[in-house]
């Protein structure tokens, strides 16, 4: 797969979003792929953690997100299954279920109802080890300072917002992949 090839057909101009994504999808992906390196005993899928976490942000074009040049309509809760759409039609359906599933450490059905937010009524949490490293790998960048990793602290509080089961999930994979 090449990746960019994917992401320069979703975003042919060179500007501050493209940017932005290329960035941090960059820390991201790198950040896994070292975790990855010190874990050869879970038998990781290290292509694929590339390029999953290279397209996991893919979404963000359609969304509204002015503070990272995103001016499209939609919430920005809605990337992840804007992208998750992209890279199924693009036959990418594996690497979809990383964009739909890493918004904080995952968001269950129940926290989707009880928010009343725009996606899809169904559990959409990270399942296999790649999902969860690059969800967890994703938690320590944001978008708005991609070149600053986040402390642990920072981490755990940016995915705290989300609620207590959240930041215990986070908090499992600390154990599991530092």
């Amino acid at each position: 797969m090449d990746y960019q090839k994917i992401i320069d057909n979703y975003y042919p101009e060179e500007n501050e979003q493209k940017q932005i994504l290329i960035v941090h999808s960059r820390r991201v992906a790198d950040k896994a792929l070292e975790l990855a390196a010190n874990h050869p005993e879970m038998k990781l899928d290290l292509p694929f953690i590339e390029e999953a976490a290279m397209l996991h942000d893919i979404g963000i074009k359609d969304c509204d997100a002015p503070g990272i040049y995103c001016f499209g309509t939609k919430p920005y809760i809605c990337h992840g299954t804007i992208g998750a759409e992209m890279l199924r039609q693009e036959g990418y359906p594996r690497h979809a279920l990383v964009c739909e599933r890493h918004t904080g450490t995952g968001l269950t059905l129940d926290y989707i109802l009880t928010n009343n937010l725009q996606l899809p009524h169904r559990d959409l949490v990270p399942v296999s080890l790649e999902e969860q490293l690059i969800c967890f790998a994703d938690k320590f960048f944001s978008k708005t300072h991609p070149e600053q990793e986040k402390s642990i602290e920072a981490a755990l509080r940016s995915v705290a917002k989300f609620g207590d089961e959240c930041a215990e999930k986070f908090n499992h994979w600390c154990k599991m992949f530092l």
